[in-house]
């Protein structure tokens, strides 16, 4: 039974192990025991939005696909979001027209909008009962110095062709004094979806692999944890990408939102989809088997980041509490983005050069129509098709703005790699000093290992040093993980690659 239907506690102070709510109510095929291909016209590397959007309209143009999953389908990313269908991407047009011109942020628009439609297209034609639902979209403030630039916002967002406008009044109870509206959007259940898609990528005669981890590339060989597929393309779609030719380690920022959701008080969800322009808080209503539900995410942090998760959970679900109509939380989970230094994705060639080696990513909190639109940019550009998206999009673009960008979150990132180190070096304690719950980077003789005492006692020990890049990792107290605060890896406490880049575990530590 879905947890949403179970009686969790009405007290925001206790919340529910995380569990995301589309991974709990859509059950999905195994897909564990399907053999890896010897050979494919095109290697599609990660099962969720953009991979599978990707396969099937390949598979549709005559070209044998194989997906290759490391975990589940749709159980990763695209699993663990709030699944907005929208094009209106937070404040997003003004600073689109101001740094890339109006054409850019029209063709972004566009991009965005037609993916929208497409998935609403195909979900009915392929009876895919995903639940989509329009509804309106608001970025919202509740302050003065920022109604100004929700005007400007709104002006933008129009002149790119969205229908979009500046509202005074919101249907949410917060105090906000204005808002860009922007019509016609919608939301769904992703995961629902993506099995929907999944299906239809075998039916038209592709392959779909789980638990076939990629591990490198040697030419047109895919190495895989689970065999070796020769493919004249390969598509990397894994997110974050894995293979780390092109330096995106060092061009894209990793970042976790929090998301919580459960019964809406008074049995009525909210009717439309809300974003705090400041807070980011976000809101949008959802209905499970007739329950009328609240989803609200927020409280963003750099993944690896020394916060406390758990407290910025309870400070949401607060937040969901008092001002969207949460009534309990029986779902919590966490969504993890990469943002561009630029505001645009990066979707095209994997670098200059290569001929079969494409990529898609940096979505930056949007990812349903994003992922969406990647899909229909490498699917056009493999099939030798034009996409107006394709040139906007290209991952080799070069902006000397986005230079400094760059510069900048290198610098975080040295921050941590040599911070970390040196904080972990002095610190004096040992692993017996660690009482059931608490975790902490020691040294143990001349290395450093991550440890962490469950509630029942046990010991979990693991190399504290990323297998990505080497940085420190930090413990996520609410997912019980080892997170890399450099570029957004994340492990179990038994060591196992959750999130990538990293593509190798932890190395077991001392007992």
């Amino acid at each position: 039974m879905p947890r949403s239907l179970q009686g969790y506690p009405a007290r925001m102070t206790t919340l529910p192990e995380p569990l995301s709510l589309w991974v709990d109510t859509a059950p999905a095929p195994d897909r564990t025991a399907v053999p890896v291909p010897e050979e494919a016209d095109v290697a599609v590397l990660g099962a969720g939005i953009a991979g599978l959007t990707t396969a099937l309209l390949l598979a549709r143009g005559g070209r044998s696909v194989v997906v290759l999953e490391a975990e589940r389908v749709a159980a990763g990313v695209s699993g663990h979001t709030t699944a907005k269908v929208s094009a209106q991407h937070g404040a997003k047009y003004a600073e689109l027209t101001s740094r890339h011109g109006a054409e850019a942020a029209k063709t972004y628009a566009a991009a965005q909008a037609a993916a929208c439609e497409w998935i609403a297209t195909t979900s009915a034609e392929l009876g895919i009962d995903c639940g989509f639902t329009r509804a309106d979209s608001y970025v919202y403030t509740t302050r003065e110095n920022t109604v100004d630039s929700l005007k400007e916002e709104a002006d933008a967002a129009a002149a790119a062709g969205l229908p979009a406008s500046f509202a005074e009044e919101i249907a949410l109870d917060v105090p906000a004094l204005g808002a860009v509206r922007t019509t016609g959007q919608a939301h769904f259940h992703p995961r629902r979806w993506l099995l929907g898609l999944a299906a239809e990528v075998e039916r038209a005669g592709g392959t779909i692999v789980e638990h076939a981890r990629a591990t490198a590339l040697n030419g047109q060989t895919v190495r895989t944890s689970r065999g070796d597929v020769v493919a004249g393309e390969v598509v990397v779609a894994t997110h974050y990408p894995v293979l780390d030719r092109g330096l995106y380690f060092a061009r894209l920022e990793p970042i976790r939102d929090l998301v919580v959701a459960g019964p809406a008080a008074g049995n009525a969800a909210p009717s439309g989809m809300f974003l705090d322009a400041d807070t980011h808080h976000s809101v949008r209503g959802y209905t499970e088997e007739g329950t009328p539900m609240v989803i609200a995410g927020g409280e963003h942090y750099r993944v690896g980041a020394h916060v406390n998760v758990e407290r910025r959970y309870q400070r949401l679900a607060g937040w969901a509490d008092a001002h969207a109509g949460l009534h309990r939380v029986t779902h919590r989970w966490s969504a993890h983005d990469v943002s561009t230094v630029d505001g645009l994705p990066y979707v095209g060639r994997y670098l200059p050069g290569t001929a079969n080696l494409w990529v898609a990513t940096g979505f930056g909190q949007w990812g349903m129509t994003g992922g969406t639109a990647a899909g229909h940019v490498l699917a056009a550009r493999i099939l030798g098709e034009p996409h107006p998206a394709a040139d906007l999009f290209d991952p080799n673009r070069f902006d000397a703005k986005s230079v400094l960008g760059v510069a900048q979150d290198n610098l975080t990132v040295a921050r941590y790699l040599v911070g970390d180190h040196v904080a972990a070096l002095w610190r004096a304690e040992k692993l017996d000093d660690l009482a059931p719950g608490d975790a902490e980077v020691v040294r143990v003789g001349g290395e450093l290992v991550a440890a962490h005492r469950d509630e029942a006692g046990q010991l979990h020990t693991v190399g504290a040093h990323c297998t990505h890049l080497g940085c420190l990792v930090s413990f996520n107290d609410a997912e019980k993980t080892w997170d890399c605060p450099c570029h957004g890896s994340r492990f179990g406490v038994d060591g196992e690659v959750v999130q990538g880049p990293a593509v190798r575990p932890l190395r077991r530590g001392p007992a």
